[in-house]
Protein backbone atom coordinates (compact mmCIF):
# COMPACT_ATOMS: atom_id res chain seq x y z
CA UNK A 1 0.00 0.00 0.00
CA UNK A 2 2.86 2.17 0.34
CA UNK A 3 3.92 1.91 -3.53
CA UNK A 4 0.89 3.56 -3.79
CA UNK A 5 0.73 6.20 -1.84
CA UNK A 6 4.69 7.09 -3.08
CA UNK A 7 3.22 6.80 -7.08
CA UNK A 8 -0.22 9.14 -5.85
CA UNK A 9 2.11 11.49 -4.31
CA UNK A 10 4.34 11.57 -7.59
CA UNK A 11 1.33 10.97 -9.71
CA UNK A 12 0.22 15.12 -7.50
CA UNK A 13 3.54 16.98 -7.49
CA UNK A 14 4.15 16.07 -11.54
CA UNK A 15 0.98 15.30 -13.83
CA UNK A 16 -1.53 17.90 -11.90
CA UNK A 17 0.60 20.77 -12.31
CA UNK A 18 1.63 19.81 -15.96
CA UNK A 19 -1.79 19.38 -16.77
CA UNK A 20 -2.88 22.81 -14.63
CA UNK A 21 0.00 24.61 -16.98
CA UNK A 22 -1.49 22.79 -20.35
CA UNK A 23 -5.12 24.15 -19.19
CA UNK A 24 -4.17 28.03 -17.75
CA UNK A 25 -1.88 28.04 -21.60
CA UNK A 26 -5.34 27.30 -23.15
CA UNK A 27 -7.17 29.89 -21.18
CA UNK A 28 -4.63 32.53 -21.76
CA UNK A 29 -4.79 31.60 -25.67
CA UNK A 30 -8.53 31.76 -25.75
CA UNK A 31 -8.41 35.07 -23.80
CA UNK A 32 -6.11 36.39 -26.81
CA UNK A 33 -8.74 35.05 -29.16
CA UNK A 34 -11.49 36.39 -28.24
CA UNK A 35 -9.73 40.04 -27.42
CA UNK A 36 -8.40 39.95 -31.25
CA UNK A 37 -12.31 38.84 -32.11
CA UNK A 38 -13.25 41.53 -30.42
CA UNK A 39 -11.02 44.45 -31.89
CA UNK A 40 -11.90 43.46 -35.36
CA UNK A 41 -15.84 43.30 -34.79
CA UNK A 42 -15.35 47.19 -33.11
CA UNK A 43 -13.27 48.02 -36.22
CA UNK A 44 -16.63 47.01 -38.10
CA UNK A 45 -18.18 48.96 -36.37
CA UNK A 46 -16.51 51.98 -36.40
CA UNK A 47 -16.55 51.61 -40.09
CA UNK A 48 -20.47 50.90 -40.42
CA UNK A 49 -20.93 53.96 -37.76
CA UNK A 50 -18.82 55.86 -40.49
CA UNK A 51 -21.09 54.77 -43.61
CA UNK A 52 -24.13 55.29 -41.53
CA UNK A 53 -23.14 59.01 -40.44
CA UNK A 54 -21.92 59.65 -44.31
CA UNK A 55 -25.12 58.16 -45.68
CA UNK A 56 -27.38 60.77 -43.11
CA UNK A 57 -25.02 63.80 -44.35
CA UNK A 58 -25.92 63.17 -48.38
CA UNK A 59 -29.69 63.15 -47.13
CA UNK A 60 -29.99 65.77 -44.93
CA UNK A 61 -28.11 67.67 -48.21
CA UNK A 62 -30.78 66.70 -49.93
CA UNK A 63 -33.79 67.51 -47.62
CA UNK A 64 -31.85 71.12 -47.42
CA UNK A 65 -32.44 71.23 -51.04
CA UNK A 66 -36.13 70.09 -51.17
CA UNK A 67 -36.58 72.33 -48.52
CA UNK A 68 -35.07 75.47 -50.27
CA UNK A 69 -37.15 74.44 -53.73
CA UNK A 70 -40.49 74.23 -51.91
CA UNK A 71 -39.80 77.06 -50.02
CA UNK A 72 -39.25 79.51 -53.04
CA UNK A 73 -41.93 81.12 -54.80
CA UNK A 74 -40.05 81.68 -58.22
CA UNK A 75 -42.24 81.07 -61.67
CA UNK A 76 -39.24 78.54 -63.43
CA UNK A 77 -39.40 75.63 -59.84
CA UNK A 78 -40.70 72.73 -62.20
CA UNK A 79 -37.37 74.05 -64.74
CA UNK A 80 -34.99 73.93 -61.81
CA UNK A 81 -36.07 70.42 -60.36
CA UNK A 82 -35.91 68.94 -63.81
CA UNK A 83 -32.19 70.92 -64.07
CA UNK A 84 -31.67 68.75 -60.38
CA UNK A 85 -32.84 65.80 -62.05
CA UNK A 86 -30.59 66.20 -64.68
CA UNK A 87 -27.48 66.83 -62.44
CA UNK A 88 -28.15 63.36 -60.71
CA UNK A 89 -28.09 61.69 -63.82
CA UNK A 90 -25.49 62.64 -64.99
Amino acid sequence: MSEDVIYGLAFMLVVVPVVMGVLSDMYKRRLAFRERELELLSKQTAEKAAQYAAQAERLEQRVRVLERIATENDADLALRIENLRDAKVN
